[in-house]
This record gives structure tokens, C-alpha cells and sequence, in this order.
């Protein structure tokens, strides 16, 4: 393992600088409609987020397959800016339907809005890792991923900065065109780049390493099924979504009891948003440069499960997890923050480091499918077990505690994948997984 943690190299600087920026405006660009999308979700309860999270996990299952279809058939140059340029447009057209009342109801607009958020989301920041593992090596995405990760954390905190500083001034119509102009930067750094690893790159000389993957639309979804990696992935994933969306559905609940009117709620989501991108950024900068070159992605997995773990314990043992806790904040929302913040800040670093020994194929296909697909296969089978517990008698304690055995489960299951995939040098993850 290199103990060049966060390290850049001499010939690195220049396509570092463009990640940077890409990611920054990708993740600033989602968190400016992101508070927007919350305090839609709070004002109806946790109790409708099965409906929210099966309407998207429909629409990211049909589009899936499509983008698998255009990897198929065209070239990565080609590919990464339509997907980008296809999201700006749809920026572009929510724009008056914000901005003229009675285009579409509230109740049909929030819904919309709501699953089209958060399948941008998973999109645009899915197509993000498959293009940066298919630029950088192994070694490569070691050092640098934690840097680059930096970047989305920053524009994490300059998105709900943003989104609080304006929406009072300008409205919710054109903080997306703020977000539209934000991607079109992203689309700019995805053309540069481009060009930077047809020249620099690492891969330059791989046959084929920059062509249409080939196969069929479907092969993301077969490769989740076939693959022993790629199985090992979606669960390891699923379990993380266990952790994630269980915390935050208790704080969509606490929210809705506590703030009664649309703009507290949003200015309080936006606050929780901008702890956990701080903390995200905070560990970025001291903890996974460092730790991801020099132990690998199975340790750090492995640190932020057992975190979560401990944090999620003091949601179970609190005497009211909703009582202010710190700086203003109740246990679950300070649970949602600490978890969220090192998935993002370490978690997923190293989860998608693994990515850059996969062929291709499954680097943009099987990567996207269980970024997306799977992922909102995990809300909706999460948020209405949770409903199904609910009328059980399940309390806040009694959740958190089942997230903190999906966490158990998470650092099992990432050691011992991390593991079997490093243990046979110079194959491909698939290859040692069987």
C-alpha cells in the first residue's frame, strides 16, 4: 500500500484541479434544491416516503437500462456530457412551473419535484465516479479520491449556503437556475478531462479505453446478480442505506412536529446539511487522506461502521432522542449528521476506490446500477418496513438500534470484501471474488 497519503504528483495537477471543480459544482448544484426537497418530504411525513421512494425507485429502474444503452453504443466523450446536458435541460424546464403558480398543483409539483431531485442526484454524482475511475489507476484513486472527495464536501457546504442566503431573495425558481449554471461548469470540466486522459492518462494505452463498452443494456443489472463483487457491493450498499435512510426519517418526523411552517423547516434542513458536510470535509482533509493509502478501503470502511455504531447508541440510551442535545440539535438529528458525514467523508471514497479494478463494463454499468437502482430499491424496501414496524409499536430507539446492526453487518461485510479482492494481486475484483 502507498503511504503517499493525498500526495499529487508533478504530471496529476492539472486533471486534480478539473475533478475538483467538477465535483464541487455537481454536489453544489443538487445541495441548492436539496433543502427544497426536504422541507417538501417534512411537511407530509415520513409516513409518505415510501410513496416518494417507490415513484423514484421506478423512474431510476427505467432509466438505468437506458443509460447502459448509451455506454453500450457510444464513447465515454460522448456519453457523460449528454447525461449532463439532459439534466440541465430538466433544470431549466422546472424553472416556471416554480415561478407561475397553477401550472401544476402543489401537492403533484412537490411530488415531482421530489423524485426528479433524487434521481439527479444519484445520476449525475454516479456518473461522476464511474468517469473518475475510468481515468485514474488503482494507485492513483488511493492518493487522490480523498482530495477530489474534498470538492463535492465544499460544494456540499456552499449549496444549503447558498440555498439559505437567496431563497428568501431571489425565490425557489431561480436558485435552479443557479443550480443549472453550476452543471454547465461540471459539463465544461467533463470535456477538458476528457481530452487530459486521452493525452496523460493513466489508462491511455489500454485497448479500447475510452470506447463504447458494448453488450446490452441489461448487463448492469445481470452483472449485480452474476457477479460475486458486484453482489458483495449492493449489499454493503444496502446496509449503509439502512443507516442513512432510518436516521433520516426520524429527522423528516422530528422536523414535521417541530417546525411549522415551510421556511423553518427549510432553513433547519439546511443546517443539518451544512453539519454533516462539515464534518464530511473535516474528514476528507485528517482522517481518510491519510488512512485510505496507507490501510486500504477495508479499514476505513470499517472505521466508519463502528462510529456509526457508537453515535446511533446514544439515539437508543437517550432519555428523549428529540430533547436538544447539542448546539440545538436532538440525538437523531446529531446521529443523521455524524453517520451521514462519514459515509460521505469515508465511506464512499473507499467503497468507489475498489471500482478502478473492475473492466469497463462494470465500472460504468454495474456501478451505476447499484448507485442507483439498488439504492432506491433500498429507500422503499426501508421506509415501509419502517411504516410496518411503526404499527408494531416500534419507537426511535427500537430503529436505531436496527440501523446500528445494519452497521455491524457493513464492517463485516466491507472488510471481508476489501479484503478477497486485495488478496490476489494484479486480477480483476470479479476474478478474486470467486
Amino acid at each position: 500500500m502507498s503511504s503517499e497519503g493525498g500526495r499529487v504528483h508533478g504530471g496529476e495537477w492539472r486533471a486534480v484541479a478539473l475533478s475538483f471543480v467538477y465535483f464541487f459544482c455537481v454536489l453544489a448544484a443538487y445541495y441548492v434544491m436539496r433543502p427544497v426537497r426536504e422541507q417538501l418530504s417534512a411537511a407530509v411525513g415520513s409516513t409518505q416516503l415510501p410513496w416518494f421512494y417507490g415513484a423514484t425507485f421506478i423512474v431510476t429502474l427505467a432509466l438505468s437500462p437506458i443509460f447502459a444503452a448509451l455506454i453500450s453504443r457510444w464513447p465515454r466523450r460522448i456519453v457523460v456530457p449528454v447525461v449532463y446536458a439532459f439534466f440541465i435541460a430538466c433544470l431549466l424546464a422546472f424553472v416556471p412551473l416554480f415561478t407561475h403558480q397553477g401550472l401544476l398543483s402543489p401537492r403533484m409539483l412537490g411530488i415531482v419535484f421530489f423524485v426528479w431531485v433524487s434521481v439527479f442526484n444519484l445520476f449525475v454524482v454516479s456518473v461522476f465516479w464511474s468517469f473518475m475511475s475510468d481515468i485514474w489507476s488503482t494507485e492513483q484513486a488511493r492518493r487522490l479520491f480523498p482530495i477530489i472527495a474534498v470538492a463535492g464536501t465544499l460544494g456540499a457546504v456552499a449549496g444549503p449556503t447558498l440555498t439559505r442566503t437567496l431563497v428568501g431573495v431571489i425565490g425557489v425558481g431561480p436558485l435552479l437556475i443557479v443550480s443549472a449554471s453550476l452543471l454547465g461548469v461540471a459539463l465544461v470540466c467533463v470535456v477538458l478531462l476528457g481530452r487530459w486522459a486521452r493525452e496523460h492518462g493513466a489508462r491511455r494505452n489500454e485497448a479500447g479505453h475510452e470506447d463504447a463498452v458494448g453488450g446490452s443494456m441489461w448487463d448492469g443489472l445481470k452483472q449485480i446478480f452474476a457477479d460475486p463483487f458486484m453482489r458483495g457491493m449492493a449489499i454493503l450498499l444496502l446496509l449503509a442505506d439502512g443507516i442513512g435512510t432510518v436516521n433520516y426519517a426520524l429527522v423528516t418526523d422530528y422536523s414535521g412536529a417541530t417546525f411549522v411552517d415551510a421556511v423553518a423547516r427549510t432553513r433547519f434542513a439546511a443546517n443539518v446539511d451544512l453539519a454533516g458536510n462539515l464534518l464530511t470535509m473535516v474528514t476528507q482533509l485528517f482522517v481518510t487522506r491519510w488512512l485510505l493509502p496507507r490501510r486500504g478501503p477495508g479499514f476505513v470502511i470499517l472505521v466508519w461502521a463502528l462510529t456509526s455504531i457508537v453515535v446511533l447508541m446514544v439515539v437508543v440510551f437517550s432519555p428523549d432522542p428529540h430533547a436538544p442535545l447539542l448546539a440545538g440539535m436532538p440525538a437523531v438529528a446529531i446521529a443523521l449528521v455524524v453517520s451521514r458525514g462519514l459515509a460521505y467523508g469515508m465511506a464512499e471514497p473507499a467503497r468507489h476506490s475498489l471500482y478502478t479494478r473492475v473492466p469497463r463494463s462494470v465500472r460504468y454499468k454495474g456501478q451505476n446500477a447499484v448507485d442507483t437502482a439498488v439504492w432506491r430499491f433500498g429507500d422503499v424496501a426501508i421506509a415501509s418496513g419502517m411504516n410496518g414496524l411503526r404499527t408494531l409499536g416500534m419507537t426511535t430507539g427500537g430503529f436505531a438500534s436496527l440501523s446500528a446492526v445494519a452497521a455491524v453487518a457493513a464492517a463485516a461485510i466491507g472488510w471481508r470484501l476489501a479484503r478477497r479482492v486485495e488478496s490476489v494481486p494484479g486480477t480483476q475484483p470479479a476474478e478474486a471474488a470467486r
